[in-house]
């Protein structure tokens, strides 16, 4: 599981590039690719630890109990972790609902918060420090 962590810190950095990149073209794809890097810089965080999960959900449940519960991240972060989830759903199944510029902008703002989070947590270091 251990070496699972610098795929998923890989695919979190990218993750984040492309939601910046597509943020003022399609703020619902900006959304979704801000929830990936979320998801995978925790589950980076996880399997660095020997711990995975099977769905989302379980790796979103797995942030409030095991980081945010724990106080090794605060409540609000846990709460924009939840965000970006919510945004994701918009973004890729909302048909007649889409993601605002405004809340495409707080979800790539969201994701590289949790990115940032999580290297200081590992001692990783980020593509692009000024994350």
């Amino acid at each position: 599981m251990r070496e699972l962590a610098p795929a998923f810190w890989e695919r979190a950095e990218k993750a984040l590039k492309v939601a910046r990149a597509v943020l003022s073209l399609d703020p619902d794809t900006a959304a979704s690719r801000a929830y990936y890097c979320a998801f995978y810089a925790v589950s980076a965080h996880f399997a660095s630890r020997g711990q995975t999960f099977k769905r989302h959900s379980a790796v979103e449940a797995g942030v409030h109990r095991s980081l945010v519960k724990a106080g090794a991240w605060p409540r609000d972060l846990g709460a924009k972790y939840s965000m970006l989830v919510e945004l994701r759903r918009t973004g890729d199944y909302g048909t007649l609902q889409h993601v605002s510029p405004e809340e495409g902008r707080d979800a790539v703002d969201a994701a590289a918060e949790v990115l940032q989070t999580v290297a200081a947590a590992n001692g990783w270091t980020l593509d692009e420090p000024d994350v």
